[in-house]
């Protein structure tokens, strides 16, 4: 059965309470005190004089609807006439997000049971702060009549959104006076039980929910540098981290708001489990992982860093002359290479090209807009190190557009023509460099390897991910040498 509401009433005891709430402030505001106290009023429960419609439906909606668009500077967001039709149409939902510590603002993100869910949307309304109203566990119910509904960026992978219309191509916020007649409080709270999820699951159906994964912990350079979540110098809107997963090294990114009360503070040194809400970033092309309160890091545990790798070769290493190298110039395609081998494992048709810019040539790959997995694979050739001694691998990297790392250094002394049937081992002095979000990164120097024991050796640039779910990170490479002394 239908629940019914009557809204007149409820705006009439939403008025009431309102003015209460003015005349106390008028009493409190000249008061020299930091504490917020939150107003201690329940209220009544809800009563809907109409039909409820699940998240999930209306994001079935949305999906019938928006369309990838061409232009990524350009935003195809859903001004669906058919709601302004829904007179009697709700949904409900539970909220998760919270602007307590202004890690989020001017946004509700609810989802449709506080355990298990299985859709969760993002509201924009314009109301600052919401958390003395709409905390965690808070039930809502939001009357559809008139809004809008779409998708970020206008993207199938980009966040579901309700507004109250669009203007220059965004979203537009639910004003905090219109607020009273379409987003409805009921006195119901929950306890939000976060679902349980690795890195390996992240997919657009979790997105706006509460979700939790344990046994992972930010990259040790970080905690070294002492970075805190969002504060260093320069630093803007939602700052990016990466979070590494200490079972399977998988990594991925954690933001927090620059505008977040807790910014400075240092980044957690341990391990453990994070409760968190997935979203997408500005451009809708990767996964972010942001949470509602620094409370809900729980990284209690110890670190759990992997021991030191041996180093390849002992000994000295180091030299003025040129064995190996390789710049990517004089070419127009990597097939021209002599003895290269470029494959991709998975057979899909992404794989390493020769890119340039500004008369610079170098070997790139990208799986963004690829709408595929990949294993893709640049090979060298064969490399004699007989005639020489004290050999040292050395090359430079740019990464770019940087949504985790996909990118690994291999070598070999034994390549059976075939990447998959040949044991490589990853060369640990070499260091993939993070790159910007969004943006080029530029080239660097990525480490030093001593290669001095070895003989007959290949190296393998291997590269893995996935579109539009998965790691997409630009790499360039380029100034590929090995330097030591010939004999």
């Amino acid at each position: 059965m239908n629940k019914k509401i009557n809204t007149n009433t409820m705006n009439f005891k939403f008025g009431i309470y309102s003015l209460l709430i003015a005349v106390g402030l008028l009493f409190t505001s000249c008061v020299g005190d930091d504490d917020f106290n939150i107003p201690s009023a329940e209220g009544s429960p809800a009563i809907i004089d109409g039909e409820i419609m699940s998240i999930g439906q209306i994001i079935q909606m949305i999906d019938e609807n928006v369309q990838p668009v061409d232009d990524p500077d350009e935003q195809d967001i859903i001004l669906n006439e058919t709601l302004t039709s829904f007179e009697d149409i709700f949904i409900e939902g539970y909220v998760i997000s919270t602007d307590q510590a202004g890690n989020f603002f001017r946004e509700l993100i609810i989802q449709d049971s506080p355990e298990n869910p299985t859709a969760g949307i993002k509201i924009e309304v314009d109301i600052n702060p919401l958390f003395g109203r709409f905390e965690p566990g808070r039930k809502v119910y939001l009357r559809m009549d008139g809004l809008t509904i779409g998708r970020s960026f206008g993207v199938v992978t980009g966040m579901p959104l309700i507004g109250i219309g669009a203007e220059n191509n965004r979203m537009t916020r639910i004003q905090e006076a219109q607020a009273n007649q379409i987003l409805i409080r009921d006195n119901v709270v929950e306890q939000i039980v976060p679902k349980l999820v690795e890195f390996s699951d992240f997919n657009t159906s979790l997105m706006c929910q509460a979700l939790r994964v344990e046994n992972v912990q930010f990259p040790a350079p970080l905690i070294e540098q002492g970075i805190s979540f969002a504060g260093e110098p320069g630093e803007q809107f939602d700052v990016e981290r990466e979070l590494e997963s200490c079972e399977t090294n998988e990594t991925r990114t954690f933001a927090t708001s620059s505008f977040a009360d807790f910014k400075s503070n240092p980044l957690p040194s341990g391990s453990g489990a994070m409760n968190f809400i997935l979203l997408r970033n500005f451009f809708s092309d990767k996964f972010l992982m942001k949470t509602p309160l620094p409370t809900q890091i729980f990284f209690d545990q110890e670190r759990c860093d992997p021991e030191p790798a041996e180093p390849l070769c002992d000994g000295p290493s180091g030299g003025n002359d040129v064995i190996f190298s390789e710049d990517f110039n004089g070419i127009s395609d990597l097939g021209q290479l002599n003895g290269w081998d470029i494959v991709n494992t998975t057979g899909g048709s992404l794989n390493w090209v020769r890119g340039s810019f500004d008369g610079n040539g170098y070997a790139q790959i990208s799986g963004f807009n690829s709408d595929q997995a990949y294993d893709a694979w640049l090979v060298t050739p064969e490399i004699n190190l007989g005639n020489s001694s004290l050999e040292e691998f050395k090359l430079d990297i740019e990464s770019s557009f940087d949504n985790g790392r996909g990118l690994t250094v291999l070598i070999t002394e034994n390549y059976t023509g075939d990447v998959t049937t040949t044991e490589w081992q990853e060369l640990e002095g070499i260091e993939v460099p993070q790159g910007p979000s969004s943006g080029f990164g530029g080239f660097s120097p990525a480490g030093v390897e001593n290669i001095s024991c070895l003989e007959n050796i290949r190296f393998a640039f291997r590269y893995q991910g996935s579109d539009p779910d998965g790691v997409t990170t630009r790499y360039h490479l380029d100034n590929i040498r090995i330097e030591g002394e010939l004999n």
